[in-house]
């Protein structure tokens, strides 16, 4: 990154999954410890990802975009931050039609404004195979799988890729489940040797649940946009839901709909602007 006097910023959040947004437009990147510094919600912004701009590599798309986790790792999938890309785009007015296509580094996705001023966007076609994850010791794909973890306990889980990876776990009520412990544990588990989203999915009917996701390298959030497809797209291919299906997270609502297991998944739901505000570069050394 160039030197420069300060670094503007703009603060977004997509049901309280918040992101600090940088237009590398204008850097040449951030390093993991930037992330760190701009990550800290005491010395820092704050946020649950760092979200960069950059100029598309695909003739269709209005921008593109990277991620970092809080901690400095880089994601191929963020769903709340592609609609906070998709808002921000409008909000700068590089996007000036309700329909545009974005580019995250798992690929292209269209977007849409809904009348009620939410954001849809198209997040890909779910890929269940063990490989997509990727996940060790399990050579065909299944619906649910068991894992012992390393403290002893079992657990069952469906794993699925959305463009980035997760398993999903079924509870009677996710307010008890225990979301550290059991998504520590299945993180550092040897069967999944990369880095995995674990949902705690609750099922309400068929056209609703509840979720809460522990995220790698932020922990639990107070929402995930790609977690709400995973866990969407697992219970409907276990026939447990419908194809539209209300998810609700402790930050807010996002609505899934999968026409299909062959179709890409959309989520629709909120992109809202926080404030916009700039942190000296020396800051970030």
């Amino acid at each position: 990154m160039p030197i420069r006097d300060e670094i503007h910023f703009t603060k977004m959040n997509g049901a309280g999954n918040d992101f600090v947004i940088i237009d590398l437009r204008h850097y040449t990147s951030i390093s993991a410890q930037n992330c760190l510094t701009l990550s800290d919600r005491h010395t820092g912004i704050g946020c649950d990802m760092i979200l960069g701009i950059l100029p598309p590599s695909e003739p269709f798309a209005t921008i593109a975009f990277r991620i970092w986790c809080a901690d400095g790792a880089q994601s191929m999938q963020c769903g709340n931050g592609a609609r906070c890309i998709a808002g921000w785009a409008l909000r700068e007015g590089l996007a000036c039609s309700p329909k545009f296509m974005i580019e995250s580094p798992s690929g292209l996705h269209s977007v849409e404004v809904l009348p009620c001023g939410n954001i849809c966007v198209s997040m890909g076609c779910p890929d269940f195979s063990p490989a997509s994850l990727p996940m060790q010791g399990y050579p065909a794909e299944e619906d649910v799988y068991e894992m012992e973890l390393y403290n002893g306990n079992k657990v069952q889980f469906s794993a699925l890729s959305v463009g980035n990876p997760h398993a999903v776990i079924l509870v009677e009520d996710v307010a008890s489940a225990d979301v550290y412990a059991t998504g520590t544990a299945l993180q550092h588990s040897a069967c999944l040797p990369e880095q995995i989203n674990i949902g705690f999915a609750q099922i309400i009917s068929r056209r609703s649940i509840k979720l809460r996701v522990f995220e790698f390298g932020a922990g639990e959030t107070l929402a995930c946009g790609s977690g709400a497809c995973a866990a969407v797209a697992a219970l409907i291919k276990q026939g447990r839901l419908e194809r539209e299906v209300s998810v609700s997270l402790p930050g807010g609502e996002i609505l899934i709909s999968w026409e299909n297991n062959n179709a890409p998944i959309y989520m629709a739901g909120p992109a809202e602007y926080s404030f916009k505000g700039s942190i000296p570069y020396a800051a970030l050394r």
